[in-house]
């Protein structure tokens, strides 16, 4: 049985099952790029909720295999060459899951690259700017009189809803035929933009029709539908 006892996340979070890929996360955006990408790989898991409620992030031990405090983070007991391979960041996992199993990224060269540039658009300006105008619209910022910063941010994300229309315009997914990790880091944040934070009208989301189609695609992905809900928060 693989020993995963040398990593300190383990005595806060313990394996029940050390050979399955541990994965430490809430169901936030980032999050589920991760539990989605799991259940369309079929790969064998283990989720532990991190809570935001308890400061989870901030415990020595999630700052032991993530010193950013952010989630998710994973610990894969058989990674490169039989090790165990601690990792963080989303978007980094994302292309590690697709190059362990040659799935969700295309073979081809080109494709790839073309791939990598639509998950750095996410984490670049759709994730920033997505959570600003959550920050704006739905938390603490809502109360501001000065509408500015959060105008500077729904103007982007705007913008940003056209970039990914146009792009989508007669394509079935980000990448055409192919669904790749660029759809998992992608459709999170617009759900998310328009569900959770509930700027769709504030957006002018009704205005962007090629947006609006392949995310209720997204939705109706039976592996979606399980990754949006993991880890499961408590009831209550």
């Amino acid at each position: 049985m693989t020993d995963l006892s040398r990593f300190p996340i383990t005595k806060k979070w313990p394996a029940q099952h050390p050979d399955r890929l541990q994965l430490y996360s809430l169901p936030t955006p980032n999050g589920v790029k991760i539990s989605i990408a799991l259940e369309e790989l079929g790969l064998p898991y283990e989720p532990h909720l991190v809570s935001f409620q308890t400061d989870d992030q901030f415990s020595p031990e999630f700052l032991s295999l993530n010193p950013n405090n952010k989630i998710p983070a994973i610990l894969d007991p058989d990674g490169p060459g039989g090790q165990p391979l601690p990792l963080f960041e989303s978007g980094a996992i994302l292309v590690y899951l697709a190059e362990k199993t040659g799935r969700l990224m295309p073979q081809d060269p080109a494709r790839r690259y073309e791939t990598l540039q639509w998950v750095m658009f996410q984490m670049g300006g759709i994730g920033p700017m997505f959570g600003q105008v959550g920050f704006f619209h739905k938390f603490a910022g809502k109360d501001f009189e000065d509408k500015r910063p959060r105008d500077r941010y729904l103007n982007e994300s705007k913008r940003l809803l056209g970039v990914l229309e146009q792009r989508v315009t007669g394509r079935d997914w980000i990448m055409g035929d192919d669904y790749t990790i660029a759809d998992i880091a992608i459709w999170p944040w617009v759900n998310n933009l328009v569900g959770f934070y509930g700027a769709g009208d504030l957006v002018g989301f009704s205005e962007f029709k090629e947006v609006q189609r392949v995310l209720a695609a997204f939705l109706a992905r039976e592996a979606v539908k399980r990754g949006l809900n993991i880890p499961a928060r408590p009831a209550g």
